[in-house]
């Protein structure tokens, strides 16, 4: 099926323009008749229509009087407000959450927006809105903006199947997995990886700072992140790395009361794990950066600062998920859906009991995302201000795990 567009009102006036030479040299009426028939079936304008515009002046003339602004810098302040809130996401995320925000940051005395404000926060276009913060002040001010192959194990690997994870997953839990490297220019030595996990229907994510790759600290970091995680994993996707696919993690996931279901993304094919491979860059590089990381009082201060970005972006950060995929002729056209908190999108599945939604809404009423912006900025200053380990430094993975008890556990396994 072919698609047709509307002409323009410029567009029109071009055509016209071309079309008027033509009807003036026309020597017989019938020739002009005919030349109108076709002037009307491009621009689908009336008969009387056409003929006055090719009798007339083309140009179109200025307003008499200019229109004013609908949305004036009250709006915008709010707007801008919300915006570094946020931490300027994309007008597409901002556009259906500002008006819940407007009333959470009232709440704890950032703004005072009135009733006018509010209805226009609640009509305001995307396009608009992109208007109103110009990118070179997302840029400038942006917090996420600010920083700067191991040996195969086939043995293990051919036990996993091979599959990628259905961007339309229908629940909860499937998660896809994927390790940082806080090495800077040299991989030489022992530094810190980020363990993320990220859960396909929700956008929700979770991150650990480890010291090394061993088992030791790699199922210390689930366990972690498995205490703080308010629902259950039922599948965990990583992709073939031997810090994943090795004979002790491969024990400690099937041992469990409740085992998960296991696979991993193909050789070579980093879009099987798109999701996380994304949120490392938007996540944890925007953050952190690319310097090197090698410390156990680093790693700490790290896993501090991903506690408060766990509460900044599940709670705060609005995302957009795929909804639709369609072909328009030869091309794939991706559709998304409206833009919506990770926790948002979590209470819309139901799975959370009232007690949890209880407990969570509270933690996000309480807090004051532009002092928590504050905290996280400050968090990342004390992290770079930190010295690296010096030659023949070494430092002891234990002092990282998270508890006493689940280091004698882990170490009499």
């Amino acid at each position: 099926m072919i698609e047709t567009t509307k002409m323009s009102i410029d567009e029109r006036r071009k055509y016209l323009n071309k079309m008027r030479i033509r009807y003036w040299q026309a020597k017989t009426k019938k020739e002009r008749g005919l030349l109108l028939d076709e002037m009307m079936a491009v621009t689908e304008l009336h008969r009387k229509s056409v003929q006055r515009l090719i009798k007339g002046e083309l140009a179109r003339k200025p307003r008499r009087r200019q229109r004013g602004k609908t949305y004036g810098i009250d709006v915008a302040d709010v707007a801008k407000k919300i915006a570094h809130s946020l931490d300027y996401p994309c007008a597409e995320r901002l556009q259906p959450n500002l008006v819940w925000m407007a009333k959470h940051l009232e709440k704890h005395g950032e703004i005072k927006p009135s009733a006018e404000v509010y209805e226009k926060l609640g009509t305001i276009s995307v396009p608009t809105l992109r208007r109103l913060l110009p990118p070179s002040e997302r840029v400038a001010t942006r917090m996420a903006h600010r920083r700067g192959k191991p040996k195969d194990s086939f043995a293990q690997r051919q036990l996993i199947p091979m599959c990628r994870l259905a961007w339309d997953t229908k629940e909860p839990g499937h998660f896809e997995i994927d390790l940082v490297h806080h090495c800077g220019i040299s991989a030489s030595g022992q530094y810190i990886h980020t363990l993320q996990m990220l859960d396909v229907a929700t956008g929700w994510s979770e991150c650990v700072a480890i010291l090394g790759r061993s088992y030791l600290v790699m199922q210390d970091g689930f366990e972690r992140i498995e205490r703080r995680l308010p629902f259950s994993m039922i599948e965990i996707h990583p992709d073939n790395g031997s810090e994943f696919l090795n004979a002790y993690l491969l024990r400690f996931w099937k041992e469990r009361t409740h085992p998960l279901e296991l696979s991993r993304s193909r050789p070579y094919h980093k879009n099987d794990n798109r999701f996380v491979e994304e949120n490392n860059n938007s996540l944890v590089r925007a953050y952190i950066g690319y310097n090197r990381l090698d410390t156990a009082s680093q790693t700490d201060m790290l896993n501090r600062l991903y506690g408060k970005l766990w509460l900044y972006h599940n709670f705060f950060q609005p995302v957009m998920r795929l909804a639709e995929k369609c072909i328009e002729g030869q091309r794939l056209k991706r559709i998304y859906d409206q833009a919506q908190t990770p926790f948002d999108r979590l209470c819309n599945f139901k799975i959370l009991s009232s007690e949890q939604i209880t407990q969570l809404e509270t933690l996000r009423n309480s807090t004051n995302p532009n002092a928590l912006r504050t905290e996280i900025e400050n968090l990342i200053d004390h992290l770079y201000a930190s010295p690296c380990a010096s030659d023949g430094q070494v430092d002891d993975v234990r002092q990282t795990l998270s508890s006493e008890d689940n280091l004698e556990r882990v170490i009499s396994a």
